[in-house]
């Protein structure tokens, strides 16, 4: 009897594989619905994109059975890449406005990111020291924004900066007692510090939406700092100030760290905005690089070009995650 019960659990291994080959059953039948999604809408776009860069491709043109490659598509290999590189007066129009679009893009991410952790951060504070329910009420509010749909958020600032029937001219002409009707959104000549007005609105809006996001991150890793040490610096005398300086900014590099390359990845991919607020406009002041790629694909038909700037696009966010991680790593934990 003692031989048969032990050969049970010997044959329902051979028959079932065992404990391990069950578990590796159920991890392969969990993920593998999450694999394919990934590898059908992440990992063919962005091959197909890589490989578009080297065509000069156009769904409007015949290609070959292959893809609809070559052909009427050729095949340019870096031409996309080194014209990119031309900045003579004579360059191409699309090589000139990607060269705006760039750097609209780039102003509008590293004005974004550093403004958006000054807000957030000492906002985060300022509600974490708070008690009752009041605090709770605070989260919401600043987190309400977040779950708005961009295009509402735009349309919303496009009917606050309306030159004539536009909420914040209509406090100006409250306030000063004449009318004005300021085109905030429409009028090229309108600059602060080197940055077009236009520009300035989306980032105002992109801040408005988006604070809430940063805000509940820091909240929570504030809330993780031991209570142990706040103590002990107060034993020693360090006032509130020194407090937030010396002991919770260094304990939040981490989270520094992950709200700042979040917030870049995300400005660099901001599209709604800049497509409803301004479309690009006055004179492509607002040409982000996610509406370059945009109008070059869909509305010129110039997907090879447009990809190759998704590329381009790819990389730089890339990198600059890459350096951000460099600079602000931290290698203990609490």
């Amino acid at each position: 009897m003692a031989s048969k019960a032990i050969d049970r659990p010997r044959r329902s291994r051979r028959l079932f594989g065992g404990r391990e080959g069950a578990q590796r059953r159920f991890v392969a039948v969990v993920l593998s619905p999450s694999l394919v999604y990934m590898a059908a809408f992440l990992l063919l776009p962005i091959g197909w994109a890589f490989l578009l860069a080297f065509f000069e491709f156009s769904p409007r043109r015949t290609g070959s059975p292959f893809l609809g490659l070559g052909l009427d598509n050729p095949f340019v290999g870096l031409e996309h890449f080194r014209n990119m590189f031309d900045f003579s007066k004579t360059a191409p129009l699309e090589v000139r406005q990607f060269h705006t679009a760039l750097k609209v893009t780039l102003v509008f991410a590293f004005v974004v990111v550093p403004l958006n952790l000054a807000i957030t951060l000492p906002l985060a504070a300022m509600i974490e020291s708070v008690r009752g329910r009041w605090k709770v009420l605070y989260r919401t509010v600043f987190f309400l924004p977040v779950l708005t749909s961009a295009v509402g958020v735009a349309i919303i600032w496009r009917f606050v900066l309306h030159p004539q029937r536009g909420l914040l001219n209509g406090l100006i002409s409250r306030a000063t007692g004449k009318v004005t009707a300021i085109a905030w959104t429409t009028d090229p000549d309108l600059v602060f510090l080197g940055v077009p007005i236009a520009l300035v609105a989306i980032i105002v809006a992109y801040l408005w939406q988006d604070i809430g996001y940063n805000l509940v991150i820091f909240i929570a890793a504030l809330q993780s700092i031991p209570d142990s040490v706040k103590d002990a610096a107060r034993v020693d005398g360090a006032s509130a100030w020194q407090t937030f300086r010396y002991i919770t900014l260094p304990l939040l590099k981490p989270t520094i760290l992950l709200a700042s390359v979040l917030t870049m990845i995300s400005a660099f991919q901001v599209f709604d905005l800049f497509q409803v607020m301004t479309n690009g406009g006055p004179d492509d002041q607002t040409r982000a690089l996610s509406l370059d790629i945009y109008e070059s694909a869909f509305r010129y038909q110039r997907m090879g070009w447009a990809a190759a700037v998704s590329v381009v696009l790819f990389l730089l966010v890339f990198t600059i995650s890459i350096v951000q991680s460099r600079f602000l790593r931290a290698n203990w934990e609490y």
